[in-house]
């Protein structure tokens, strides 16, 4: 199973950069994004999950509308991508069920930064997918958590994919670093150890002018970004349709692993 998931924020990577742009901006760009990953979804009839900010859910309540009607998950990715408080779980939850009238039941830190899993227990969670088991310099260090479904604190945690042996992750930048052959190759690795895969991406890569100065935006993440990633996602997911591997939502890959 594959379970393909994208965190739907206020594009603020610029700020990480000292570039600063305006909130109204942020959201065009992440929207646009966001246009062209739900229609090569809906061209594979696959679903997916989307973990949504309230600010952004708020301001694009037509695109919500949509990951709703089209069957896909929405999930909660807290109120705003700047900033976090505990009580943001619960706000987060209740304003973006009522925005998308759907039952929340997932939640993924920004920037998949650490949570206490009995916060997210108390304010009505299932699930959380905010652990990246690998050692980024700088972002994370998580090289003894484990790598496979567990749960903590009553909350079931679904880490987000690594390859086996060796942690290489397997989330958005890989797909824009590696030769597709490569990234498949690492996919397979974890899909065979672990039974599954959890990859998550942002809309905003799939933005076709994050060259744009004013943006800051790094070569690294630049580079196979806009169309060109669209067309790796969309050779990724024709890859496995036709090894008949389900794409599947965060929730279902709960389900469907009878955990």
């Amino acid at each position: 199973m594959i379970a393909l998931s994208f965190d739907i924020e206020e594009f603020d990577l610029p700020a990480e950069h000292n570039k600063q742009i305006p909130l109204a901006e942020e959201i065009a760009i992440s929207t646009e994004g966001l246009i062209k990953v739900l229609d090569l979804l809906k061209k594979y009839e696959i679903k997916a999950t989307f973990f949504s900010t309230v600010t952004f859910a708020k301001s694009s309540t037509t695109v919500i509308e949509r990951i709703v009607n089209e069957g896909h998950e929405l999930a909660s990715h807290g109120c705003s991508h700047s900033g976090f408080a505990v009580e943001d779980l619960k706000v987060s939850k209740d304003a973006l069920e009522k925005l998308g009238g759907t039952v929340i039941q997932g939640f993924r830190m920004p920037r998949m930064m650490p949570i206490d899993e009995s916060e997210v227990y108390r304010a009505g969670y299932i699930y959380d997918s905010s652990l990246n088991p690998t050692c980024i310099p700088g972002r994370y260090n998580n090289l003894c958590r484990p790598r496979s479904i567990h749960r903590v604190n009553g909350v079931w945690q679904i880490p987000a994919s690594v390859s086996y042996p060796f942690r290489i992750p397997l989330f958005w930048i890989s797909l824009h670093q590696f030769p597709l052959s490569i990234y498949r190759f690492l996919c397979n690795s974890a899909l065979k150890k672990d039974g599954y895969l959890n990859i998550y991406f942002h809309p905003w890569e799939f933005y076709n002018h994050l060259d744009r100065e004013e943006l800051g935006v790094p070569e690294f993440i630049r580079k196979n970004s806009g169309d060109r990633l669209i067309e790796r996602l969309d050779s990724f997911i024709s890859y496995y349709i036709n090894k008949k591997i389900p794409f599947v939502t965060t929730q279902q890959l709960l389900k469907k692993g009878e955990i």
